[in-house]
C-alpha cells in the first residue's frame, strides 16, 4: 500500500460481505473505505433465509449488531422429515449451531451502520487497471477510482472474478432453487426451520420469517426449460427476480407442490404471490484469493470467490469469515508494519481449504438428494 497510516481500500459489492468488510475496516482504524454497489440506490433489493453459523455470529457482535436486530425467532432446531404420499412420515430433530436470518434483515442492519458518504451505489465496475504503479478502477459511467486495496465481494456473477481469474466460469447444475415468501404459515406458532424431503429429485424448506414464511423448492429443470420459464439462460440470469418468474414457472411450481407435498404447506405455495427463482451453479474450486495489482493487492471473497449450493448453508459464513480474517491481516500490517503481501498470503492459507471444501460439498449434497446432473466439481 503506497500509505502505512492511511490506504485506500475500495470494496465492491454492498450486498452482505461487502458491508461487513467495510464496517470491519472502519472498526479497525481504516478510514479511507469506500463501498461501491453496481445497483442502483432506488432498485429494490431483497434476499431469502440465512443460516449464520457461531463464528459469523461473533463477527456480527463485535459489529455491535445485536441479534435481535437480525434473528427474528431464536430457535436452532432443524426439523427434517421424510415425506410419503404426501404425509410425513420419518422425523428428525438436530441442532444448528447458529441461528437463521434473512437477507433483507441482515442488510437493513448493516447498511445504517455504514457512515454517510461510504456506500456509494450505481456505480458498475468494468475495468480494473494499473496506473502509476497502484490499482485503478474503472466504472461504467464513466468514473476512475484509484486504491492501494480492491476487495471484491460482488457476489456469484462477480466483475472481479471476470477481471482476476477469467477462467473460472460458473456451469448450471440442473436444478432451481424456486423461493417465495408467504404471509401465512403451515401450521400457528411455527419456530423452527423445516425440511422435507418428499423424493429424490426434490426438496423443500420451509422458516418462519417476520409476518409469515420463507419458503424453498428445489426441483430439477433442465437449461432449456430454465430458458423458457424464466427468460434467459441459467448462467446469465442467476437470479429470477419476480418480474422475471413466467407464468408457467408458477404452475410448474404449484403442480410439483400439489404432487410432493403435505397439503398446509401446498396451500402456503398456493398463496405466496410474489415469487422468485435461482438457479444452483458450481464453479471450478480457487487456488488463489490475492493478486498484485503494480504495487497493490486485489482480493476475491465470499460468493465473488466461490459461489456454493446453498443446501452448504456456507455462502453468508464463508464471506463474513473471509472479511474478519482479512482485516486482521491488513490491521497487522498498519499497526505493527507487518509485510502486506505475506498478511495477505497467509490470510489466503486460512481460508483458501474451506472455501474449496464448500465448494465440493455441494454437489455431493445434491446428489444424494438426487438433484441435478451430478457433476463433481473438478
Amino acid at each position: 500500500m503506497t500509505s502505512t497510516n492511511r490506504p485506500r481500500i475500495a470494496v465492491i459489492g454492498g450486498s452482505l460481505t461487502g458491508p461487513v468488510t467495510a464496517l470491519l475496516l472502519l472498526h479497525a482504524g481504516f478510514d479511507d473505505v469506500t463501498v461501491y454497489e453496481a445497483a442502483p440506490a432506488s432498485a429494490s433489493l431483497g434476499g431469502g433465509l440465512i443460516g449464520l453459523e457461531h463464528p459469523a455470529l461473533d463477527v456480527l457482535d463485535r459489529l455491535d449488531i445485536g441479534q435481535h436486530e437480525f434473528v427474528a425467532h431464536d430457535s436452532e432446531a432443524i426439523v427434517q422429515m421424510t415425506v410419503r404420499d404426501r404425509h410425513p412420515a420419518e422425523t428428525f430433530r438436530r441442532t444448528y449451531p447458529g441461528r437463521n436470518t434473512t437477507w433483507t434483515l441482515l442488510h437493513q442492519a448493516l447498511t445504517r451502520r455504514l457512515p454517510t458518504g461510504v456506500l456509494h451505489s450505481g456505480m458498475k465496475v468494468t475495468t480494473l487497471a494499473e496506473q502509476a504503479g497502484q490499482p485503478l478502477l474503472r466504472f461504467r459511467d464513466g468514473h476512475t477510482a484509484p486504491a492501494d486495496l480492491v476487495v471484491f465481494a460482488d457476489g456469484r456473477s462477480s466483475t472481479g472474478r471476470r477481471l482476476l481469474d477469467p477462467d473460472r466460469t460458473l456451469r448450471y447444475a440442473g436444478y432451481v432453487a424456486h423461493r417465495g415468501i408467504a404471509d401465512t404459515t403451515p401450521q400457528p406458532g411455527l419456530r423452527d426451520f423445516l425440511r422435507l424431503q418428499p423424493c429424490p429429485g426434490a426438496q423443500f424448506n420451509l422458516a418462519p420469517v417476520p409476518g409469515g414464511c420463507d419458503w424453498t423448492f428445489y426441483l430439477n429443470c433442465t437449461s432449456s426449460e430454465y430458458a423458457q420459464r424464466f427468460g434467459a439462460a441459467p448462467t446469465h440470469r442467476v437470479f429470477a427476480l419476480p418480474r422475471h418468474v413466467s407464468p408457467a414457472a408458477r404452475t410448474h411450481v404449484d403442480t410439483h407442490a400439489d404432487l410432493l407435498l403435505p397439503a398446509d404447506h401446498a396451500a402456503v405455495v398456493h398463496a405466496t404471490t410474489t415469487r422468485m427463482a435461482a438457479p444452483v451453479l458450481d464453479i471450478t474450486p480457487p487456488d488463489r484469493m490475492v493478486w498484485p495489482v503494480g504495487g497493490g493487492h486485489a482480493v476475491l471473497l465470499g460468493d465473488a470467490l466461490a459461489p456454493v449450493r446453498p443446501h452448504t448453508a456456507r455462502g453468508a459464513n464463508n464471506g463474513i469469515e473471509q472479511a474478519a480474517g482479512l482485516v486482521a491481516a491488513l490491521t497487522q500490517h498498519r499497526k505493527y508494519a507487518a509485510d502486506l503481501t505475506a498478511a495477505l498470503h497467509g490470510w489466503q492459507r486460512r481460508h483458501l481449504p474451506a472455501a474449496v471444501a464448500a465448494v465440493r460439498r455441494g454437489p455431493a449434497i445434491g446428489y444424494q438428494l438426487g438433484l441435478g446432473t451430478h457433476q463433481t466439481a473438478q
